[in-house]
Protein backbone atom coordinates (compact mmCIF):
# COMPACT_ATOMS: atom_id res chain seq x y z
CA UNK A 1 0.00 0.00 0.00
CA UNK A 2 1.39 3.42 -0.93
CA UNK A 3 2.02 6.26 1.47
CA UNK A 4 -0.61 8.38 -0.25
CA UNK A 5 -3.22 5.72 0.47
CA UNK A 6 -2.42 4.99 4.10
CA UNK A 7 -1.58 8.52 5.30
CA UNK A 8 -5.24 9.69 5.51
CA UNK A 9 -6.08 6.42 7.28
CA UNK A 10 -3.46 7.05 9.96
CA UNK A 11 -4.57 10.65 10.44
CA UNK A 12 -8.16 9.45 10.96
CA UNK A 13 -6.84 6.76 13.31
CA UNK A 14 -5.06 9.39 15.41
CA UNK A 15 -8.22 11.50 15.59
CA UNK A 16 -10.27 8.44 16.53
CA UNK A 17 -7.87 7.55 19.32
CA UNK A 18 -8.11 11.05 20.71
CA UNK A 19 -11.89 11.09 20.47
CA UNK A 20 -12.40 7.63 21.97
CA UNK A 21 -9.98 8.39 24.78
CA UNK A 22 -12.06 11.39 25.78
CA UNK A 23 -15.20 9.27 25.83
CA UNK A 24 -13.87 6.99 28.56
CA UNK A 25 -14.82 9.29 31.41
CA UNK A 26 -15.94 12.82 32.11
CA UNK A 27 -12.91 13.40 34.31
CA UNK A 28 -10.52 12.47 31.51
CA UNK A 29 -12.35 14.75 29.10
CA UNK A 30 -12.27 17.65 31.57
CA UNK A 31 -8.56 17.09 32.27
CA UNK A 32 -7.74 16.97 28.55
CA UNK A 33 -9.75 20.09 27.74
CA UNK A 34 -8.27 21.97 30.70
CA UNK A 35 -4.71 21.00 29.79
CA UNK A 36 -5.35 21.90 26.15
CA UNK A 37 -6.71 25.33 27.08
CA UNK A 38 -3.76 26.08 29.36
CA UNK A 39 -1.25 24.80 26.80
CA UNK A 40 -2.73 26.89 24.02
CA UNK A 41 -2.99 29.93 26.29
CA UNK A 42 0.66 29.53 27.25
CA UNK A 43 1.57 29.09 23.58
CA UNK A 44 -0.27 32.29 22.69
CA UNK A 45 1.42 34.25 25.49
CA UNK A 46 4.77 32.80 24.47
CA UNK A 47 4.15 33.81 20.86
CA UNK A 48 3.36 37.36 21.96
CA UNK A 49 6.48 37.43 24.14
CA UNK A 50 8.71 36.26 21.32
CA UNK A 51 7.25 38.82 18.94
CA UNK A 52 7.95 41.48 21.59
CA UNK A 53 11.62 40.45 21.48
CA UNK A 54 11.84 41.58 17.87
CA UNK A 55 14.64 44.11 17.57
CA UNK A 56 16.25 43.20 20.91
CA UNK A 57 20.03 42.83 20.81
CA UNK A 58 19.96 39.33 22.30
CA UNK A 59 16.78 38.04 20.67
CA UNK A 60 18.69 35.41 18.70
CA UNK A 61 20.20 33.91 21.85
CA UNK A 62 16.81 33.63 23.53
CA UNK A 63 15.03 31.95 20.61
CA UNK A 64 17.92 29.60 19.79
CA UNK A 65 18.03 28.38 23.39
CA UNK A 66 14.24 28.09 23.50
CA UNK A 67 14.15 25.92 20.37
CA UNK A 68 17.04 23.80 21.63
CA UNK A 69 15.19 23.13 24.89
CA UNK A 70 12.07 22.38 22.88
CA UNK A 71 13.96 19.78 20.85
CA UNK A 72 15.27 18.21 24.07
CA UNK A 73 11.72 18.01 25.36
CA UNK A 74 10.59 16.15 22.25
CA UNK A 75 13.51 13.73 22.67
CA UNK A 76 12.76 12.78 26.29
CA UNK A 77 8.95 12.88 26.06
CA UNK A 78 8.58 9.27 24.82
CA UNK A 79 10.87 8.04 27.62
CA UNK A 80 8.92 9.66 30.44
CA UNK A 81 5.42 9.44 28.95
CA UNK A 82 5.32 6.30 26.78
CA UNK A 83 1.58 5.88 27.34
CA UNK A 84 0.77 9.47 26.46
CA UNK A 85 0.24 8.60 22.79
CA UNK A 86 -0.81 5.07 21.82
CA UNK A 87 0.44 5.58 18.26
CA UNK A 88 4.00 5.79 19.61
CA UNK A 89 3.99 1.98 19.80
CA UNK A 90 4.54 0.63 16.26
CA UNK A 91 4.45 -2.99 17.50
CA UNK A 92 0.66 -2.73 17.32
CA UNK A 93 1.03 -2.66 13.52
CA UNK A 94 3.29 -5.69 13.04
CA UNK A 95 0.49 -7.89 11.68
CA UNK A 96 -0.47 -5.40 8.96
CA UNK A 97 1.00 -5.65 5.41
CA UNK A 98 2.81 -2.29 5.56
CA UNK A 99 6.22 -1.40 4.19
CA UNK A 100 8.51 0.76 6.37
CA UNK A 101 8.86 3.79 4.09
CA UNK A 102 5.12 4.42 3.54
CA UNK A 103 4.55 3.66 7.24
CA UNK A 104 7.11 6.27 8.29
CA UNK A 105 5.48 8.92 6.13
CA UNK A 106 2.02 8.08 7.41
CA UNK A 107 3.08 8.06 11.06
CA UNK A 108 5.02 11.29 10.63
CA UNK A 109 1.95 13.01 9.19
CA UNK A 110 -0.29 11.62 11.93
CA UNK A 111 2.18 12.84 14.54
CA UNK A 112 1.52 16.41 13.46
CA UNK A 113 -2.00 16.13 14.89
CA UNK A 114 -2.20 17.16 18.53
CA UNK A 115 -1.56 19.87 21.08
CA UNK A 116 2.21 19.28 21.19
CA UNK A 117 2.83 19.99 17.50
CA UNK A 118 0.56 23.05 17.63
CA UNK A 119 2.44 24.38 20.66
CA UNK A 120 5.74 23.75 18.87
CA UNK A 121 4.50 25.50 15.75
CA UNK A 122 3.58 28.60 17.77
CA UNK A 123 7.00 28.73 19.42
CA UNK A 124 8.82 28.26 16.12
CA UNK A 125 6.72 30.90 14.37
CA UNK A 126 7.34 33.38 17.19
CA UNK A 127 11.06 32.64 17.06
CA UNK A 128 11.20 33.37 13.32
CA UNK A 129 9.29 36.63 13.73
CA UNK A 130 11.65 37.65 16.56
CA UNK A 131 14.84 37.37 14.45
CA UNK A 132 13.73 37.75 10.81
CA UNK A 133 14.37 41.03 9.03
CA UNK A 134 13.51 41.36 5.36
CA UNK A 135 11.59 39.26 2.85
CA UNK A 136 14.42 36.78 2.30
CA UNK A 137 14.63 36.07 6.04
CA UNK A 138 10.88 35.43 6.29
CA UNK A 139 11.03 33.15 3.26
CA UNK A 140 13.83 31.15 4.85
CA UNK A 141 11.87 31.27 8.10
CA UNK A 142 8.92 29.48 6.51
CA UNK A 143 11.23 26.65 5.44
CA UNK A 144 12.96 26.69 8.85
CA UNK A 145 9.67 26.30 10.74
CA UNK A 146 8.68 23.25 8.68
CA UNK A 147 12.12 21.63 9.02
CA UNK A 148 12.37 22.29 12.76
CA UNK A 149 8.87 20.94 13.40
CA UNK A 150 9.56 17.79 11.41
CA UNK A 151 12.89 17.30 13.21
CA UNK A 152 11.16 17.52 16.60
CA UNK A 153 8.47 15.01 15.64
CA UNK A 154 10.91 12.64 13.91
CA UNK A 155 13.20 12.81 16.94
CA UNK A 156 10.40 11.77 19.28
CA UNK A 157 9.37 8.95 16.95
CA UNK A 158 12.92 7.65 16.51
CA UNK A 159 13.52 7.63 20.27
CA UNK A 160 10.20 5.88 20.87
CA UNK A 161 10.88 3.25 18.20
CA UNK A 162 14.36 2.61 19.57
CA UNK A 163 13.05 2.04 23.09
CA UNK A 164 9.50 0.80 22.56
CA UNK A 165 10.24 -2.77 23.68
CA UNK A 166 11.75 -1.46 26.89
CA UNK A 167 9.07 1.14 27.51
CA UNK A 168 6.18 -1.26 27.03
CA UNK A 169 7.67 -3.93 29.31
CA UNK A 170 6.94 -4.03 33.02
CA UNK A 171 10.49 -3.21 34.07
CA UNK A 172 10.75 -0.58 31.39
CA UNK A 173 8.03 1.47 33.06
CA UNK A 174 10.50 2.14 35.87
CA UNK A 175 12.14 4.63 33.51
CA UNK A 176 9.34 7.03 34.43
CA UNK A 177 11.01 7.27 37.82
CA UNK A 178 13.58 9.56 36.23
CA UNK A 179 10.91 12.07 35.26
CA UNK A 180 10.53 13.34 38.80
CA UNK A 181 14.27 13.70 39.17
CA UNK A 182 14.69 15.48 35.84
CA UNK A 183 11.79 17.84 36.57
CA UNK A 184 13.11 18.62 40.03
CA UNK A 185 16.67 19.30 38.84
CA UNK A 186 15.47 21.14 35.75
CA UNK A 187 13.23 23.44 37.75
CA UNK A 188 16.09 24.41 40.05
CA UNK A 189 18.48 24.92 37.13
CA UNK A 190 15.93 27.16 35.42
CA UNK A 191 15.45 29.07 38.67
CA UNK A 192 19.20 29.50 39.10
CA UNK A 193 19.63 30.54 35.47
CA UNK A 194 16.79 33.04 35.71
CA UNK A 195 18.42 34.65 38.73
CA UNK A 196 21.76 34.87 36.91
CA UNK A 197 20.11 36.41 33.86
CA UNK A 198 18.18 38.84 36.05
CA UNK A 199 21.44 39.98 37.61
CA UNK A 200 23.64 40.05 34.51
CA UNK A 201 21.23 40.47 31.57
CA UNK A 202 20.47 38.36 28.50
CA UNK A 203 24.06 38.63 27.36
CA UNK A 204 24.78 35.62 29.60
CA UNK A 205 23.01 33.48 26.98
CA UNK A 206 25.22 34.42 24.04
CA UNK A 207 28.02 31.82 24.53
CA UNK A 208 25.58 28.92 24.85
CA UNK A 209 23.52 30.16 21.92
CA UNK A 210 26.66 30.38 19.77
CA UNK A 211 27.13 26.64 20.20
CA UNK A 212 23.49 25.56 20.03
CA UNK A 213 22.87 27.42 16.76
CA UNK A 214 24.67 24.48 15.11
CA UNK A 215 22.51 21.85 16.83
CA UNK A 216 19.23 20.91 15.08
CA UNK A 217 16.46 22.00 15.36
CA UNK A 218 17.92 25.26 16.76
CA UNK A 219 20.16 25.50 13.68
CA UNK A 220 17.07 26.23 11.55
CA UNK A 221 16.34 29.36 13.60
CA UNK A 222 20.03 30.28 13.44
CA UNK A 223 19.73 30.20 9.63
CA UNK A 224 16.94 32.79 9.76
CA UNK A 225 19.08 35.15 11.82
CA UNK A 226 22.04 34.56 9.48
CA UNK A 227 19.97 35.63 6.47
CA UNK A 228 18.86 38.74 8.38
CA UNK A 229 22.54 39.56 8.90
CA UNK A 230 23.36 38.92 5.23
CA UNK A 231 25.37 35.73 5.91
CA UNK A 232 23.76 33.59 3.21
CA UNK A 233 26.49 30.93 3.18
CA UNK A 234 26.16 30.45 6.94
CA UNK A 235 22.37 30.23 6.60
CA UNK A 236 22.64 27.61 3.85
CA UNK A 237 24.98 25.51 6.02
CA UNK A 238 22.63 25.66 9.00
CA UNK A 239 19.57 24.78 6.91
CA UNK A 240 21.48 21.92 5.29
CA UNK A 241 22.47 20.67 8.74
CA UNK A 242 18.82 20.70 9.85
CA UNK A 243 17.71 18.88 6.70
CA UNK A 244 20.49 16.31 7.13
CA UNK A 245 19.38 15.71 10.72
CA UNK A 246 15.81 15.14 9.53
CA UNK A 247 16.96 12.62 6.91
CA UNK A 248 19.13 10.82 9.46
CA UNK A 249 16.30 10.64 12.00
CA UNK A 250 13.87 9.30 9.42
CA UNK A 251 16.41 6.66 8.35
CA UNK A 252 17.04 5.68 11.96
CA UNK A 253 13.31 5.51 12.60
CA UNK A 254 12.77 3.35 9.51
CA UNK A 255 15.56 0.99 10.53
CA UNK A 256 14.10 0.51 14.01
CA UNK A 257 10.65 -0.11 12.49
CA UNK A 258 12.08 -2.87 10.30
CA UNK A 259 13.76 -4.49 13.29
CA UNK A 260 10.62 -4.22 15.44
CA UNK A 261 8.45 -5.82 12.79
CA UNK A 262 10.81 -8.64 11.85
CA UNK A 263 12.53 -9.67 15.10
CA UNK A 264 11.06 -11.50 18.12
CA UNK A 265 10.49 -9.69 21.41
CA UNK A 266 12.90 -10.90 24.03
CA UNK A 267 13.05 -7.72 26.08
CA UNK A 268 11.05 -9.12 28.97
CA UNK A 269 12.80 -12.51 29.24
CA UNK A 270 15.04 -12.44 32.31
CA UNK A 271 18.45 -14.02 32.06
CA UNK A 272 19.33 -16.96 34.27
CA UNK A 273 22.16 -14.99 35.85
CA UNK A 274 19.96 -12.03 36.84
CA UNK A 275 17.25 -14.32 38.17
CA UNK A 276 19.77 -16.19 40.32
CA UNK A 277 21.16 -12.90 41.56
CA UNK A 278 17.67 -11.72 42.53
CA UNK A 279 17.00 -14.95 44.41
CA UNK A 280 20.17 -14.53 46.46
CA UNK A 281 19.63 -10.84 47.28
CA UNK A 282 17.70 -11.40 50.51
CA UNK A 283 20.78 -10.79 52.67
CA UNK A 284 19.97 -7.31 54.03
CA UNK A 285 16.49 -8.51 55.07
CA UNK A 286 18.16 -10.63 57.74
CA UNK A 287 19.05 -7.44 59.61
CA UNK A 288 15.38 -6.54 60.11
CA UNK A 289 13.46 -7.49 63.26
CA UNK A 290 11.80 -10.89 63.42
CA UNK A 291 8.07 -11.51 63.35
CA UNK A 292 5.43 -9.34 61.76
CA UNK A 293 7.40 -6.13 62.17
CA UNK A 294 10.31 -7.35 60.05
CA UNK A 295 8.00 -8.87 57.45
CA UNK A 296 6.04 -5.65 57.01
CA UNK A 297 9.23 -3.57 56.87
CA UNK A 298 10.69 -5.82 54.19
CA UNK A 299 7.47 -5.65 52.17
CA UNK A 300 7.41 -1.84 52.38
CA UNK A 301 11.04 -1.57 51.33
CA UNK A 302 10.44 -3.93 48.42
CA UNK A 303 7.60 -1.68 47.27
CA UNK A 304 10.01 1.26 47.29
CA UNK A 305 12.52 -0.68 45.20
CA UNK A 306 10.22 -2.57 42.82
CA UNK A 307 6.84 -0.83 42.42
CA UNK A 308 7.11 1.86 39.69
CA UNK A 309 4.62 4.26 41.28
CA UNK A 310 6.11 3.97 44.77
CA UNK A 311 9.64 4.26 43.41
CA UNK A 312 8.72 7.35 41.38
CA UNK A 313 7.26 9.04 44.46
CA UNK A 314 10.33 8.24 46.55
CA UNK A 315 12.85 9.36 43.91
CA UNK A 316 10.99 12.63 43.40
CA UNK A 317 10.83 13.30 47.15
CA UNK A 318 14.50 12.43 47.64
CA UNK A 319 15.55 14.67 44.76
CA UNK A 320 13.45 17.70 45.69
CA UNK A 321 14.26 17.32 49.39
CA UNK A 322 17.97 17.62 48.55
CA UNK A 323 17.83 20.11 45.70
CA UNK A 324 15.78 22.86 47.36
CA UNK A 325 18.04 23.45 50.40
CA UNK A 326 21.31 22.72 48.58
CA UNK A 327 20.59 24.97 45.59
CA UNK A 328 19.49 27.81 47.86
CA UNK A 329 22.60 27.38 49.99
CA UNK A 330 24.75 27.29 46.85
CA UNK A 331 23.27 30.60 45.71
CA UNK A 332 23.91 32.11 49.13
CA UNK A 333 20.21 32.84 49.71
CA UNK A 334 19.33 29.79 51.79
CA UNK A 335 18.96 29.02 55.46
CA UNK A 336 19.68 25.93 57.53
CA UNK A 337 15.94 25.72 58.16
CA UNK A 338 15.44 24.90 54.47
CA UNK A 339 16.85 21.48 55.36
CA UNK A 340 13.49 20.70 56.97
CA UNK A 341 12.23 20.38 53.40
CA UNK A 342 13.88 16.95 53.20
CA UNK A 343 11.98 15.64 56.22
CA UNK A 344 8.76 17.16 54.93
CA UNK A 345 9.06 15.64 51.44
CA UNK A 346 9.81 12.17 52.78
CA UNK A 347 7.16 12.44 55.49
CA UNK A 348 4.56 12.66 52.72
CA UNK A 349 5.33 9.01 51.91
CA UNK A 350 3.52 8.01 55.12
CA UNK A 351 0.23 9.28 53.72
CA UNK A 352 -2.11 6.80 52.05
CA UNK A 353 -0.09 3.80 53.19
CA UNK A 354 -2.81 1.31 52.30
CA UNK A 355 -3.49 2.90 48.91
CA UNK A 356 0.07 2.01 47.92
CA UNK A 357 -0.89 -1.67 48.28
CA UNK A 358 -3.81 -1.23 45.81
CA UNK A 359 -6.02 -4.31 45.47
CA UNK A 360 -3.34 -6.48 47.15
CA UNK A 361 -4.34 -4.88 50.44
CA UNK A 362 -6.90 -7.65 50.91
CA UNK A 363 -4.00 -9.99 51.79
CA UNK A 364 -2.88 -7.55 54.49
CA UNK A 365 -6.46 -7.08 55.68
CA UNK A 366 -6.79 -10.83 56.27
CA UNK A 367 -3.94 -10.66 58.80
CA UNK A 368 -5.49 -7.80 60.83
CA UNK A 369 -8.00 -9.11 63.35
CA UNK A 370 -7.45 -6.72 66.25
CA UNK A 371 -6.29 -3.23 67.14
CA UNK A 372 -2.95 -4.72 68.15
CA UNK A 373 -2.44 -6.20 64.68
CA UNK A 374 -3.27 -2.85 63.09
CA UNK A 375 -0.87 -1.06 65.43
CA UNK A 376 2.01 -3.43 64.61
CA UNK A 377 1.28 -3.05 60.86
CA UNK A 378 1.34 0.74 61.00
CA UNK A 379 4.36 0.83 63.31
CA UNK A 380 6.37 -1.42 60.99
CA UNK A 381 5.52 0.77 58.00
CA UNK A 382 6.69 3.82 59.95
CA UNK A 383 9.92 2.00 60.89
CA UNK A 384 10.58 1.21 57.21
CA UNK A 385 10.12 4.86 56.32
CA UNK A 386 12.35 5.99 59.19
CA UNK A 387 15.06 3.61 58.04
CA UNK A 388 15.51 5.85 54.99
CA UNK A 389 14.27 9.19 56.24
CA UNK A 390 16.28 9.65 59.43
CA UNK A 391 19.76 9.29 57.89
CA UNK A 392 18.68 11.17 54.77
CA UNK A 393 17.25 14.15 56.69
CA UNK A 394 20.38 14.22 58.86
CA UNK A 395 22.64 14.13 55.79
CA UNK A 396 20.76 16.96 54.04
CA UNK A 397 20.80 19.09 57.19
CA UNK A 398 24.53 18.60 57.76
CA UNK A 399 25.28 19.29 54.07
CA UNK A 400 23.20 22.47 54.04
CA UNK A 401 24.82 23.65 57.27
CA UNK A 402 28.29 22.97 55.89
CA UNK A 403 27.58 24.91 52.70
CA UNK A 404 26.32 27.89 54.72
CA UNK A 405 28.97 27.56 57.43
CA UNK A 406 26.32 28.10 60.12
CA UNK A 407 27.22 25.18 62.42
CA UNK A 408 25.72 26.88 65.47
CA UNK A 409 22.23 26.27 64.11
CA UNK A 410 22.76 22.60 63.26
CA UNK A 411 21.15 21.24 66.49
CA UNK A 412 18.00 23.34 66.12
CA UNK A 413 17.67 22.54 62.41
CA UNK A 414 17.93 18.81 63.16
CA UNK A 415 15.48 19.13 66.03
CA UNK A 416 12.93 20.88 63.83
CA UNK A 417 13.41 18.27 61.08
CA UNK A 418 12.83 15.37 63.48
CA UNK A 419 9.80 17.06 65.04
CA UNK A 420 8.31 17.69 61.60
CA UNK A 421 8.99 14.12 60.55
CA UNK A 422 7.29 12.79 63.68
CA UNK A 423 4.27 15.00 63.11
CA UNK A 424 3.92 13.84 59.51
CA UNK A 425 4.25 10.18 60.50
CA UNK A 426 1.48 10.70 63.07
CA UNK A 427 -0.91 12.50 60.74
CA UNK A 428 -0.01 10.20 57.84
CA UNK A 429 -0.92 7.10 59.84
CA UNK A 430 -4.26 8.59 60.87
CA UNK A 431 -5.22 9.88 57.41
CA UNK A 432 -4.18 6.56 55.85
CA UNK A 433 -6.90 4.89 57.92
CA UNK A 434 -9.46 7.69 57.66
CA UNK A 435 -9.07 8.89 54.05
CA UNK A 436 -7.61 6.06 51.94
CA UNK A 437 -7.71 6.26 48.14
CA UNK A 438 -6.62 4.10 45.23
CA UNK A 439 -3.50 4.64 43.13
CA UNK A 440 -3.99 3.32 39.55
CA UNK A 441 -1.19 1.01 38.48
CA UNK A 442 -1.46 1.84 34.78
CA UNK A 443 -0.74 5.25 33.30
CA UNK A 444 0.53 8.26 35.22
CA UNK A 445 -2.44 9.13 37.40
CA UNK A 446 -1.81 9.00 41.12
CA UNK A 447 -5.47 9.13 42.13
CA UNK A 448 -8.37 7.02 40.85
CA UNK A 449 -11.26 8.95 39.23
CA UNK A 450 -13.73 10.22 41.82
CA UNK A 451 -11.25 10.16 44.71
CA UNK A 452 -9.46 13.46 44.15
CA UNK A 453 -11.23 15.04 47.11
CA UNK A 454 -10.05 12.24 49.40
CA UNK A 455 -6.48 12.72 48.20
CA UNK A 456 -6.60 16.46 48.88
CA UNK A 457 -8.01 15.95 52.37
CA UNK A 458 -5.51 13.21 53.16
CA UNK A 459 -2.35 14.96 51.97
CA UNK A 460 -2.96 18.69 52.39
CA UNK A 461 -5.18 18.34 55.44
CA UNK A 462 -2.58 16.09 57.04
CA UNK A 463 0.24 18.49 56.20
CA UNK A 464 -1.64 21.41 57.78
CA UNK A 465 -2.27 19.32 60.88
CA UNK A 466 1.42 18.38 61.02
CA UNK A 467 2.39 22.07 60.83
CA UNK A 468 0.06 22.85 63.74
CA UNK A 469 1.49 19.96 65.77
CA UNK A 470 4.99 21.35 65.21
CA UNK A 471 3.96 24.79 66.51
CA UNK A 472 5.37 24.26 70.05
CA UNK A 473 8.85 23.39 68.75
CA UNK A 474 8.73 26.25 66.25
CA UNK A 475 7.66 28.66 69.01
CA UNK A 476 10.47 27.41 71.27
CA UNK A 477 12.98 27.89 68.45
CA UNK A 478 11.86 31.46 67.85
CA UNK A 479 11.86 32.28 71.56
CA UNK A 480 15.37 30.95 72.12
CA UNK A 481 16.69 32.90 69.11
CA UNK A 482 15.14 36.24 70.11
CA UNK A 483 15.81 35.89 73.82
CA UNK A 484 18.90 37.61 75.18
CA UNK A 485 20.29 34.48 76.84
CA UNK A 486 18.44 31.95 74.68
CA UNK A 487 21.16 31.30 72.10
CA UNK A 488 23.22 29.45 74.67
CA UNK A 489 20.40 26.92 75.04
CA UNK A 490 19.50 26.32 71.38
CA UNK A 491 21.35 22.98 71.51
CA UNK A 492 18.42 21.71 73.60
CA UNK A 493 16.23 21.86 70.50
CA UNK A 494 17.86 18.68 69.16
CA UNK A 495 16.84 16.39 72.05
CA UNK A 496 13.55 18.25 72.54
CA UNK A 497 12.63 18.03 68.83
CA UNK A 498 13.66 14.37 68.67
CA UNK A 499 11.65 13.42 71.77
CA UNK A 500 8.67 15.47 70.63
CA UNK A 501 8.67 13.88 67.19
CA UNK A 502 8.90 10.39 68.68
CA UNK A 503 6.03 11.14 71.06
CA UNK A 504 3.88 12.44 68.19
CA UNK A 505 4.61 9.33 66.12
CA UNK A 506 3.67 7.02 68.97
CA UNK A 507 0.47 8.96 69.67
CA UNK A 508 -0.49 9.02 65.98
CA UNK A 509 -0.01 5.28 65.63
CA UNK A 510 -2.07 4.64 68.78
CA UNK A 511 -4.92 6.78 67.42
CA UNK A 512 -4.76 5.31 63.90
CA UNK A 513 -4.70 1.64 64.97
CA UNK A 514 -8.35 1.38 66.15
CA UNK A 515 -9.47 3.36 63.09
CA UNK A 516 -7.66 0.88 60.85
CA UNK A 517 -9.05 -2.21 62.58
CA UNK A 518 -12.60 -0.85 62.57
CA UNK A 519 -12.63 0.46 59.00
CA UNK A 520 -10.94 -2.44 57.19
CA UNK A 521 -13.87 -3.08 54.77
CA UNK A 522 -14.08 0.62 53.83
CA UNK A 523 -10.32 0.86 53.39
CA UNK A 524 -10.26 -2.25 51.20
CA UNK A 525 -13.08 -0.90 49.02
CA UNK A 526 -11.41 2.50 48.67
CA UNK A 527 -7.92 1.27 47.74
CA UNK A 528 -9.25 -1.35 45.31
CA UNK A 529 -11.24 1.19 43.27
CA UNK A 530 -10.05 1.71 39.67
Amino acid sequence: MSADAITPVFVRLKLSLLRNGLRQSGGRKAAYITSAVFALLFAALQLIGLIALRGHAHAESVVVLAVAVLGLGWAVMPLFFPSGDETLDPTRLVMLPLRPRPLVRALLTASLVGIGPLFTLCLLAGSVIAVARGGAAFAVGAVAVVLALLVCVALARAVAAANVRLLTSRKGRDLAVLSGLVIAIGAQIVNFGAQRIGASGLGELDPAAGILQWVPPASAIGAVHAVSEGSYGLAAAQLALTAAALVALLALWSRHLIRLMTSPDGSTLPGAESAAKERSSAGPARLLPTGRTGTVMERSLRYVWRDPKTKAAWVTSLAIGLIVPVFNAWQGTGSVYFACFAAGMLGIQMYNQFGQDTSAFWIVAMTISSTRDAYVELRARAYALLLITLPYATLVTVLTTAMLGDWRRLPEALGLSFALLGAMLATGAWTSARFPYSIPQEGYKNVAPGQTGLAWISIFGGMMAAALLCAPVIALTIWLNVSADGEAWTWLLLPVGTAYGAALTAAGLKLAAPQTARRLPEILAAVSKG
